[in-house]
Parts: structure tokens; sequence; C-alpha cells
């Protein structure tokens, strides 16, 4: 049996550095979303204005990481599935979504171990998100 060892922190927020980090997590995945040609149709699903995402990312995660309930205190429990239904999101926004995360972990710096527990937390909540499955079209 493998021990994990004890996080170096009480929470995933206070491990990270707080709502500045935070902040800059969630300013560099849209920003990123914007400007790479990889996360093409992500992008596309977000409509011309990503300032309001852009929030409700930095809030949102605030108190999924254990800080701040800054989302709740403004729209009541997140609901994500519900929420998301309208946007038509299959594998491929699942798995660019996540690409896009991770790129922006590393590029602010996410210790490496933190990033390694949230790359598993953010998969399992993107893969519940999936409300289109995917076609396999076969040619003639």
């Amino acid at each position: 049996m493998q021990i994990e060892e004890k996080p170096p922190f009480d929470t995933p927020f206070a491990w990270i550095g707080g709502e500045e980090r935070v902040r800059a997590l969630a300013d560099r995945f849209y920003d990123l979303m914007d400007l790479e040609p990889a996360y093409r149709e992500l992008r596309a699903a977000h409509g011309p204005s990503l300032d309001g995402a852009r929030d409700k990312l930095f809030w949102f995660l605030c108190g999924w990481l254990g800080g701040p309930q800054h989302y709740q205190d403004r729209f009541g429990h997140p609901r994500l599935r519900m929420r998301h239904m309208p946007f038509s999101i299959g594998i491929q926004e699942r798995d660019q979504w996540l690409a896009c995360m991770d790129q922006a972990m590393g590029e602010t710096g996410v210790p490496e171990a933190l990033r390694a527990r949230l790359r598993q937390s953010f998969f399992q909540t993107a893969d519940w998100m999936v409300n289109q499955s995917a076609v396999i079209r076969k040619l003639p």
C-alpha cells in the first residue's frame, strides 16, 4: 500500500497562493483560449466576450479550491452540469478545456504536486460536463 504525503497546506486555495494566484490562473486560462489556435473550438463556444466567464471562473475556483465562496455568494450553488447544459460539450471541447487549463497552470507556476492533483480533479469534472456523444463515422 502506498501512503501519500500530506499536502503542505490545508487547502488547494492556500497551496496555490490565494486569490491573487487564482485570479492569475483564471486570467491566463482565458488569455490562452483567446490566443492559441489549439483551443479554437473551445473559444468559439464562449461568444464574443470572455469577461463574464473570466470572472465566473475566478469566483468558482476560489470556492472550489477551498477559499472564499465568491461564486455561491453571487449565484447560489454552482450546479455546473445544469449551467453548462445549453452549451454543446463533446470530447473535443473537454480535452481542449483540460489542455488549456493545464497550460495555464504550468505558465502561472502552480506547484507540480498540486497541478497533478488538480489535473485529476479537473478531468473528473470536465468529463462529467460532456453532453454530446462522440459519433464514429465510417467511410462508405
